[in-house]
């Protein structure tokens, strides 16, 4: 299904083994429903990994990447709940960037998700941004069993509002690793959303029409998803 606003809030994140059932909960009962909550915020998604970088991967939906540094977003970073003080510092590895949504295809909600996280080379970003919206997002949703393609870019500015001005952005062990490009791959098993993830990194993929080479990818399955 395309993207319900044009902007996400992504994560990739570990959480420590004895902070797994409360952050769990936590996250089903409370932070969600708050998120939810905050003008501008539409849709959620959360993600379990099969094979990848993090064990969870999720996003917002948002209207635009201004909802992302809202005066309503900010004022909800600075008072977190006494729940929230208590699970954030379980937290581990987290990777989280807000983004622009550039392209969003596809009909429905994908059961299994393919993630590659990457950026373009040195004066490739036009080339790249044309290709993909173009050619191969377009082509990919040609392919059985593919139900959604979605090219999102960070936005910097925006994602940088929680690390540097709020007090949910002091409470994890270490500052938040930025994505640059996220391609997400949707589909409705995990054979199908991995296939169309390979076949991009292919020789006629990605690198060739202007990715940088550390591409990251990762395999998830959907846990559940939420709207206001």
């Amino acid at each position: 299904m395309a993207m319900l606003g044009r902007a996400v809030l992504a994560f990739w994140h570990d959480v420590i083994p004895e902070g797994r059932e409360e952050f769990d909960h936590w996250h089903i009962r409370e932070h969600v429903p708050e998120r939810l909550a905050v003008p501008g915020f539409l849709r959620f998604r959360r993600y379990e990994v099969v094979r990848g970088p993090a064990a969870y991967f999720y996003f917002y939906e948002t209207e635009s990447v201004a909802t992302l540094s809202s005066p309503a977003y900010v004022a909800r970073l600075n008072d977190p709940t006494p729940w929230t003080r208590k699970v954030l510092p379980s937290y581990r590895n987290t990777k989280r960037t807000a983004c622009r949504v550039t392209a969003t295809l596809g009909d429905g909600i994908g059961g299994s998700v393919t993630t590659l996280e990457f950026g373009p080379a040195a004066g490739r970003a036009d080339e790249l941004r044309a290709w993909l919206t173009g050619t191969a997002l377009p082509e990919a949703m040609e392919r059985r069993r593919l139900v959604g393609a979605h090219l999102c870019e960070a936005d910097v500015e925006a994602t940088l509002v929680k690390t540097t001005k709020t007090t949910e952005g002091k409470l994890q062990d270490r500052p938040d690793e930025l994505a640059r490009w996220i391609l997400l791959l949707e589909a409705i098993g995990p054979e199908a959303a991995e296939a169309a993830g390979r076949d991009l990194l292919g020789s006629e993929g990605l690198g060739r029409r202007g990715a940088a080479a550390d591409v990251t990818t990762g395999l998830y399955r959907l846990h559940f998803f939420q709207s206001r």
